[in-house]
């Protein structure tokens, strides 16, 4: 095995041993004979929402998968603003997204980029357009 020289100021080298639990929710180290447990999460991305909106309404439900980013593409020659608004009992109560106590996920001109990352299989997505003027193309999807 290489050696690396031990340099001053610190001169040692602390040891660290990383490990997760067992069956038994005791403590196993990490060694070539006994790696971390993985599971392959195979990943089928949900069917995009996608459309074009000339008037004011809601659109979705978008059904994202969890732990994926959820990206959002607007585009066209519009005046307006989007938000995104999430639900997690079916659409009945829809929330505009925050962060940190503050308004998100709000914009008024094109965009592509990511939105945000579920973890609650329940939740749905719904895309709010208050239009002035123009058309609107949208695409939320994974």
């Amino acid at each position: 095995m290489p050696t690396s020289p031990l340099k001053t100021p610190a001169g040692y080298v602390p040891q660290m041993a990383i490990a997760f639990a067992n069956a038994n929710g005791d403590a196993d180290l990490v060694s070539a004979v006994n790696p971390i447990p993985t599971q392959e999460q195979p990943f089928v991305a949900a069917a995009p929402l996608s459309g074009s909106a000339s008037a004011s309404g809601q659109f979705g439900p978008f059904a994202a998968r969890t732990g994926r980013a959820i990206m959002l593409s607007l585009s066209g020659t519009w005046s307006g603003t989007v938000k995104v608004l999430r639900s997690v009992d079916g659409g009945t109560t829809k929330l505009a997204l925050t962060a940190a106590g503050l308004p998100y996920a709000s914009y008024t001109g094109n965009v592509c980029e990511p939105v945000w990352e579920e973890s609650e299989a329940a939740a749905v997505f719904y895309l709010d357009v208050t239009l002035s003027s123009g058309t609107l193309a949208y695409r939320m999807g994974q």
